[in-house]
């Protein structure tokens, strides 16, 4: 129960980020989700894509350094005190969170979480315990659909 995320190194300076996004659209990619952290020399693009294995023989063959990653996607209600529940339930069963992005569908009063974590059995195992739902990767891809 776990999506594909894609980490892309990208040079810090200016018209990256767009020439990257061309990229993916010259290419019929579409974002779903993305993150991009700064360091001093390069940033950290973190996306989720509806087609992750296009998306890494684009990536290869144009020359970038990337990584995928198994990350979770959380469904959680949009209203106040629904993520403090999600990370209460995590933090109770000792689930470390590493980092977190989010996202948003044309599906109302939802909300969309990547989480990243060091145990994705064990953060699934507890957030369905606790009726929390996770979505799969085909599933993320319906979410989009018009």
């Amino acid at each position: 129960m776990t999506v594909k995320q894609i980490s892309v190194f990208l040079e810090n300076k200016p018209g990256q980020l767009k020439e990257f996004a061309k990229l993916l659209d010259d290419n019929q990619i579409n974002m779903h989700a993305m993150s991009l952290a700064d360091a001093e020399d390069f940033g950290i693009l973190r996306i989720i894509v509806d087609d992750s294995y296009k998306t890494a023989c684009v990536l290869k063959d144009e020359g970038y350094v990337f990584s995928i990653t198994k990350v979770l996607a959380v469904e959680i209600p949009d209203r106040p005190g629904s993520l403090v529940k999600v990370l209460d339930i995590l933090g109770q069963n000792g689930v470390n969170l590493e980092y977190t992005y989010a996202f948003i569908t044309r599906k109302v009063d939802l909300a969309y979480m990547i989480f990243r974590v060091p145990d994705n059995e064990k953060a699934i195992e507890v957030l369905s315990k606790n009726g929390i739902k996770l979505i799969c990767q085909d599933a993320l891809s319906d979410l989009f659909a018009d």
